[in-house]
């Protein structure tokens, strides 16, 4: 009886297994359902965290949750003067997006003191737009763990609203603070009555200051960020509106520096046709921003500043004054005298491109001075301005996006975009088609690519020197000759560096700018078989200086063109000047990028002019480069004479009485088909640092530089 009843348990137990199966199985699937939700329901959190920024009203804080601040909540802490990006900025709390500067927002609330007083009524709308603006943004993060900045929601944009004490108490209660460090305090109207400090009255610890009106004795380079005064009255204003000005010079400003009033008065008693002065309108209302005065004539502000060429931006009361931005918006180019002003965005706007700079002791010379500024110089200020205030400045969020910017490019320099990008207008065409970090790397070096045809001695003798420099990665030898072999691999230099050479099927002198695929750094080193005086420090320091300015031609032959009056056409000039506009490929760096360019890309028959006539590669190159990037070339060291000493006149090639003339005729012949003239000259030289100083040569890199 006892099998039958085995028998009969088996399938029961195969039931069993099979529904502890299906149990883990449903308990699996559970487990992950809820991990699934609990994931949403954080990520839901988020996105209402997010929206609550959204949703803020301006005209009633009330609503928000409530942050009590008594007597005894500390401080945010004495602001650090001392602060740098070195010593205040915590780099390694960024990162967590990759190459992403990531930026959160603390929540609002409503903070109240022990008396149960709000700190402020209501957020200002500059204020709520930069707080929207920065959510917006591709920077925005809803993680503050992530976050490499921190914005407080703590209205700080005029120091006159503030209660400072207990902004400062406000600022240490917020979550993330640790001294302020990371934290970014966005300020437009700094310094209370009467001393109008130029940096914010609030104790703020570490935290930076992105700020208007500050001063050169205060600002924290590098550290703090400087802003624009902003004017919502410019809102109406065309900047590109540039009609005839009846007036040279405009002063608009009220309840300046007494003795700067009294300069203005004697400046339009002796100038009356040059300059006007306008004041705020006594018999209306004084306390009215949108019109000014003169005796009894009412002028609508700040429209009234398109009727001038130059308008004065003075030092007031406070640094930072709202005209420059109303004055650039109307077209009207800024004259800053104010000696300490640290400019908007200062280290990134070139601000020489668009306004004039005179010291305040000059300023009784400042028709004079405005009088001598040529009519073109005036359309260039103008129109340059124009383009800064639009691409900068035309509205908060314009002004936010910037500042966000400026810091992306502090804490990831190797992507910092260089002043080209700030300062040159995209629209001229004139944009680098290479996608490089501000510096190139130095880890992979460069090929020399050496051209040569039958001068096999003075070819052994470059190899065994330029091997001598440090970042050499290959020598790539072009031989041009095809009614002689390259030497037996037995008589080659022996070197402890890749050599290749290329036996080329035509004798053209293109060929040294073919992209050949032995070329696998970026950087190229062309140089001719009879460039032998270079030292390896001059070749090594070129090459740092190339890895600076990696989209351009640097190298050390220079040449220059100019206009000649006398024929009406282009002129080309090797003699020793201070200006260049050409580096010759003789010995010179360059991406590999522009020997593709060369070879696929070469506008007109530029090309086979070149290899028709044997001549003229070189400038073909310098065409090429400057009309793609709008740049100049670079000069490195002072070396002038590239003759080698071994060779006799008949057997160089610029010993040709005929090769100036063609040179000349290159020129004129590659602008008629480029359509203009894209050579740009530059008064430049790069010389390494210590070059002629008196110093231990243990303290100098490049120690073996020679001079003419």
């Amino acid at each position: 009886m006892t099998a039958p009843t085995r028998l009969s348990q088996k399938p029961n137990r195969i039931l069993y297994q099979y529904r502890n199966f299906f149990i883990t199985i449903l308990l699996m699937l559970t487990l992950f359902i809820v991990l699934i939700v609990t994931y949403h329901v954080f990520k839901f959190g988020d996105i209402q965290h997010g929206s609550t920024y959204r949703a803020l009203v301006l005209n009633d804080v009330s609503t928000l949750p409530i942050q009590v601040l008594d007597r005894d909540t500390p401080t945010a802490g004495a602001t650090n003067s001392s602060c740098s990006h070195f010593n205040c900025f915590n780099v390694y709390r960024c990162g967590s997006g990759g190459n992403q500067l990531l930026v959160y927002v603390y929540p609002p609330k409503n903070y109240i003191d022990s008396l149960n007083r709000p700190l402020t009524s209501q957020m200002t709308r500059e204020f709520h737009q930069i707080l929207h603006t920065i959510i917006s943004s591709k920077f925005y993060t809803p993680n503050p763990r992530e976050a490499c900045i921190y914005i407080p929601s703590i209205d700080t944009l005029n120091q006159n609203r503030l209660r400072v004490q207990e902004v400062s108490q406000a600022l240490r209660t917020l979550e993330f603070w640790d001294k302020g460090e990371n934290h970014l305090i966005f300020n437009m109207i700094p310094g209370s009555v009467p001393d109008y400090n130029p940096m914010l009255d609030v104790p703020i610890g570490e935290a930076m200051i992105a700020g208007a009106g500050m001063s050169s004795l205060t600002y924290r380079s590098g550290f703090d960020i400087s802003l624009p005064v902003y004017s919502p009255l410019t809102a109406n204003l065309n900047p590109g509106s540039f009609s005839t000005r009846k007036w040279l010079i405009l002063s608009s400003q009220i309840n300046i520096n007494s003795a700067f009033e009294q300069d203005l008065m004697e400046l339009k008693t002796t100038f009356p046709n040059d300059i006007m002065v306008f004041g705020s309108c006594l018999h209306h209302n004084p306390m009215n921003n949108t019109i000014r005065c003169v005796g009894e004539d009412v002028y609508k502000y700040p429209d009234v500043l398109q009727t001038a060429t130059f308008c004065l931006v003075i030092r007031g009361a406070r640094l930072g004054q709202s005209v420059l931005l109303e004055a650039m918006a109307a077209g009207c180019i800024p004259v800053i005298i104010a000696d300490t002003l640290v400019m908007p965005f200062h280290g990134t706007i070139d601000w020489i491109r668009a306004v004039i700079f005179i010291r305040e002791v000059d300023i009784l010379m400042v028709v004079p001075v405005l009088k001598k500024v040529s009519e073109k110089r005036v359309i260039e200020l103008r129109a340059h301005g124009a383009w800064l205030y639009d691409r900068y400045f035309k509205s908060i969020e314009k002004i936010t996006e910037t500042t966000l910017e400026i810091i992306a490019d502090r804490v990831f320099p190797h992507l910092a975009r260089d002043s080209t990008y700030w300062n040159i207008p995209s629209h001229s065409g004139n944009v680098s088609p290479l996608f490089l970090p501000i510096t190139a790397p130095k880890t992979r070096g460069f090929t020399a690519v050496i051209l040569t045809y039958d001068r096999v001695e003075l070819l052994f003798l470059l190899i065994n020197k330029i091997v001598k420099v440090p970042s050499l990665s290959k020598l790539l030898v072009v031989w041009n000759n095809q009614h002689k072999d390259p030497p037996h691999p037995g008589r080659w230099p022996k070197i402890n560096k890749p050599l290749k050479v290329i036996q080329t099927k035509e004798n053209k002198l293109s060929n040294r700018f073919y992209p050949y695929d032995e070329i696998e750094t970026e950087a190229i080193l062309s140089i001719d078989d009879d460039i032998i005086m270079l030292t390896a420090d001059e070749v090594e320091f070129a090459y740092e200086v190339w890895r600076e300015f990696p989209d351009r031609i640097v190298g050390f032959p220079s040449r220059t063109h100019m206009w000649d009056n006398r024929t009406s056409c282009w002129k080309y000039e090797s003699e020793w000047t201070n200006h260049i506009s050409m580096v010759l490929t003789g010995a010179a760096f360059y991406h590999k990028y522009w020997s593709y360019m060369y070879t696929t890309a070469m506008p007109g028959d530029i090309k086979e002019w070149v290899d028709e006539h044997m001549n003229c590669e070189d400038i073909a190159m310098n065409f090429l480069v400057a009309n793609w990037t709008g740049k100049a070339p670079i000069k490195v060291t002072p070396k002038k004479k590239f003759r080698c000493p071994e060779c006799t006149n008949t057997e160089m090639l610029s010993a040709d009485l005929t090769h100036m003339v063609e040179r000349t005729q290159c020129i004129n012949r590659f602008s008629n088909i480029y359509g203009s003239m894209p050579l740009r000259s530059v008064e430049f030289r790069a010389d390494p640092v210590l070059f002629k100083d008196v110093f231990p040569e243990k303290l100098k890199r490049f120690n073996d530089i020679g001079s003419l």
